[in-house]
């Protein structure tokens, strides 16, 4: 008699999901080859209207922001750079 249960958890000792390149998190599944987080490699990062929330934690400003931050500064001087102000 198969057994559906107890038994058969016993032989999962393989990882369908590893490291991603892009995101970082543990979901890039080895036979598929995408990533369920991010969807690498995908040129385009993945996300669905009905994750608003996921959305809301991957969107832009949820990071450093190393160059979008200083792009509202320049923008307010007019994206002038090397000359004295006047």
């Amino acid at each position: 008699m198969l057994t559906k249960g107890t038994t058969s958890f016993g032989k999962r000792h393989t990882k369908t999901h590893s490291l991603c390149k892009r995101c970082g998190n543990r979901a890039f599944h080895n036979q598929k080859k995408t990533c369920a987080s991010c969807g690498y490699p995908s040129a385009k990062i993945r996300s669905y209207n009905w994750g608003m929330k996921a959305k809301r934690r991957k969107t832009t400003g949820t990071g450093r922001m190393r160059y979008l931050k200083t792009v509202n500064v320049r923008f307010k001087n007019g994206f002038r750079e090397g000359k004295k102000s006047n």
